[in-house]
């Protein structure tokens, strides 16, 4: 059985606006079958609580059909938000999309 994967490169600010948009292509994703959606946060420069709020629904959408949500390329600024909000308890995260290839998609 083959896995779908998608990967979703997301870069500058996610705030509010870039936030809806994160949503709506979560929701296109997932509809359309994807078993796994990584999320590459490696061009992101800063995230605000909208932006939080944003994944945490990305994360309740992926959830909701049955797939998984995985995160990797996060930046210094970015893990510490992560950490302070206690988001890395919820987003299992890789350094990049070759340890993501590595440890989830070799076990598939």
């Amino acid at each position: 059985m083959s896995v779908s994967v998608k990967v979703l490169e997301l870069s500058g600010i996610l705030d509010g606006i870039r936030g809806n948009e994160l949503r709506r292509e979560v929701s296109n994703i997932v509809d359309n079958g994807a078993d796994i959606l990584l999320l590459d946060l490696k061009e992101v420069k800063f995230i605000d609580s909208s932006g939080l709020g944003a994944l945490v629904s990305a994360m309740q959408m992926v959830r909701a059909a049955n797939a998984k949500l995985f995160v990797c390329s996060v930046s210094d600024q970015v893990r510490m938000l992560f950490e302070l909000t206690k988001m890395d308890r919820i987003f299992q995260t890789f350094a990049d999309q070759d340890e993501f290839n590595r440890q989830v998609l070799a076990t598939q």
